[in-house]
């Protein structure tokens, strides 16, 4: 459980300098703080003639804790290790503050920051934040976190006191100035851009190419970028080593953790060895069917100055873009965009000289329908998800999804599941009316670059999309849909049971494979599946495959409790008490299925009753059947129901029809 603290920015009405005169006398203890039974300083140094010091201490604190707990985890103080960065020619404090005793079963982590008011100079402000993560308390996780809650509140609100307390002190003793820093008019000058990458890892950036080149970081998140930097000289048989940009990222992505960013990066960096991404934007030729029929493309910057990349997906010809390219060289497709938005970033940065680390993704819905979640699609997408999330990590600033029809909710409960958590948070949904609405794209895009297709008066170069010819398709590049239904992942439960970064066993696939039922219906005969449903709002979902002749397909809901059904040629509408409008109802249009047909769906089940799936063969046929319940639980956002949509086997991308 991680629980996050924050407390409201707190002014004192004194210059900085006379609160941090105040602040130094709260070591190593100071009576309003009884729990600080000492504090040792274990590294004190002063930087750039004075204009810096940096200074650590181990922290001996009192467990603020009933008797018996104190007992039960067997000690009567804890260990803290507080790191300060002073800046006094840029007046603000930083500082950052880390457990040392029982680290492996509880992490805290707290960041506080005295700086000179940006409106009044002859102020200070504080703020201050903290994380609690109890991975494993001796059972007594929930009465940890209540504690951590309490403490933390507590001294949020000394804090203000103390610095007051030591101000009147001062006072008293007759210090109510305190000069400013100036630089002495003999110091050195700060290293170059040139000189500070050249220079030992062991001392800090150059504060001009931080702020240039990587934005915002704190004094620790500095010494964790210098960590991994230094880490890296000794990995053998790297032919370059990364930009202090891409090290960023990838710490970024794992929570700072340098151990966990180090091993990630190696694997990134032993990935595009093997593949030979270096080379990707050189030696990649775009094929003809990406050329012509793919709707994606670069558009100018947003006004963060970001990249804008626009894709087009509802205009997407999936299965025909797969047929013609297959996975490998969908893939590449997607490697080669993200290396561009690299490039594109970095060629952003340099011409704008400011800090740009990411770039942007518009993302078009308008004609998504449920050909769009066609099985080798779904998976083909989830394995580049998969591979840009592990080797490009942090360059998506922000995805702006435009124009979602009614069938999105589904698609994205399957591929949210295998999407980072922090990267989810980046997506933002629009409405059609996305150029003109309050809080639309003009947030994020001047409005001479909104594109015309959304109502804006900037023409794109992306193309339009459409139907990828036959005559493009490879050979084998994916079996007959008769084999696929077999072999292919389901839309839902498969992909939701994949586990990102791991492959598909064997027994796995025939697992998938066993998901889908076959079925051969008689003239005049029916097929049914009753679903008692306990769950009003949760979501029923369908796949199945038309693999002879012509059906017809209806979703009923049954106010009655009906009986098992031992004999599959009865159907429930033999019952003499069944009456339509009385104990069922029509829930979805009937639909006639054609030859060679796929059929996806899903419907919202809003009633605590059992709805029940009807297939009529009025000729004899045969069908594969997939269906799942999305409990409401764990489906996210709100949806109207969701109709039913056609893609046929037999063609490119055919026709899709909603009723």
């Amino acid at each position: 459980m991680v629980q996050k603290f924050q407390s409201p920015v707190r002014v004192y009405k004194y210059p900085f300098e006379l609160v941090m005169k105040a602040y130094e006398r709260r070591f190593p203890t100071c009576p309003q703080m009884p729990i600080v039974l000492d504090c040792e300083v274990i590294k004190d140094e002063s930087l750039e003639d004075g204009a810096k010091r940096n200074t650590s201490r181990r922290c001996k604190l009192a467990v603020d804790a009933p008797y018996i707990f104190k007992k039960l985890i067997g000690v009567d103080h804890v260990y803290f290790l507080q790191h300060n960065f002073l800046d006094m020619a840029n007046r603000t404090l930083s500082i950052e503050a880390v457990n040392e005793s029982f680290s492996s079963r509880i992490e805290i982590f707290e960041r506080c920051r005295y700086y000179a008011h940006p409106d009044n100079s002859e102020w200070t402000c504080f703020d201050q934040s903290a994380t609690l993560d109890i991975k494993n308390f001796f059972g007594f996780e929930h009465s940890m976190e209540k504690m951590g809650m309490k403490q933390y509140t507590q001294t949020t609100l000394k804090g203000k006191e103390i610095i007051e307390f030591f101000i009147g002190q001062l006072r008293e003793e007759g210090v109510t100035h305190v000069e400013r820093w100036t630089s002495p008019s003999d110091a050195a000058k700060s290293p170059t851009l040139d000189q500070a990458s050249d220079q030992q890892h062991s001392i800090l950036l150059d504060g001009d190419f931080i702020a240039r080149s990587l934005g915002q970081l704190s004094p620790m998140q500095e010494s964790k970028l210098l960590e991994l930097r230094k880490m890296l000289d000794g990995v053998d048989d790297l032919e370059r080593v990364p930009s202090y940009q891409t090290i960023l990222r990838f710490l970024a992505a794992r929570d700072w953790h340098v151990s966990q960013a180090y091993a990630m990066l190696c694997d990134s960096l032993r990935w595009r060895r093997e593949h030979r991404i270096d080379a990707l934007l050189a030696e990649y030729s775009k094929p003809a069917v990406v050329v012509e029929h793919f709707p994606g493309g670069w558009h100018h910057l947003d006004k963060d100055g970001r990249p804008v990349y626009i894709l087009r997906l509802g205009h997407m010809d999936v299965k025909g873009l797969l047929k013609s390219l297959g996975m490998d060289g969908l893939l590449r497709l997607a490697l080669h965009i993200c290396e561009e938005g690299i490039q594109k970033i970095n060629e952003s940065a340099e011409r704008l000289e400011k800090p740009v680390l990411n770039w942007s993704l518009l993302v078009d819905l308008e004609g998504l329908s449920m050909r769009h979640l066609w099985r080798p699609g779904i998976k083909a997408l989830l394995n580049i998800i998969e591979t840009v999330e592990r080797n490009y990590p942090e360059t998506m600033g922000r995805v702006l999804v435009v124009r979602a029809p009614r069938v999105f909710p589904i698609a994205w409960t399957i591929v949210s599941a295998f999407i980072d958590e922090h990267t989810r948070s980046k997506f933002l949904f629009y409405g059609p009316d996305c150029a003109h609405m309050k809080d639309g794209l003009a947030q994020y895009l001047d409005e001479e670059i909104v594109p015309d297709f959304l109502g804006g008066p900037c023409k794109t170069m992306i193309h339009e999309g459409g139907l990828v010819p036959k005559t493009l398709y490879k050979m084998n590049s994916l079996e007959d849909h008769d084999d696929e239904a077999a072999a292919e992942l389901p839309t839902t439960a498969a992909a939701q049971a994949l586990v990102p970064g791991k492959r598909l066993s064997a027994n796995q696939q025939h697992d998938h494979r066993n998901l889908y039922k076959s079925v051969d219906l008689k003239a005049g005969f029916a097929h049914e599946l009753l679903i008692r449903n306990e769950d009003p709002k949760s979501v029923l979902t369908w796949d199945f495959d038309v693999m002879r002749n012509d059906l017809h397909f209806t979703l009923y809901r049954v106010t009655q409790e009906l009986p098992e059904k031992n004999d599959s040629a009865v159907s429930y509408f033999d019952l003499q008490d069944f009456v339509e409008g009385v104990n069922y109802f029509r829930e979805e249009p009937t639909l006639i299925c054609r030859h060679k047909e796929s059929v996806q769906g899903s419907h919202v089940m809003h009633h605590n009753d059992s709805y029940l799936m009807h297939w009529f063969s009025p000729s004899g046929a045969q069908l594969n059947v997939f269906y799942e319940v999305l409990s409401s639980a764990n489906y996210k956002g709100s949806m109207t129901s969701l109709q039913s949509a056609f893609s046929s086997n037999s063609s490119a991308a055919s026709s899709v029809q909603s009723r």
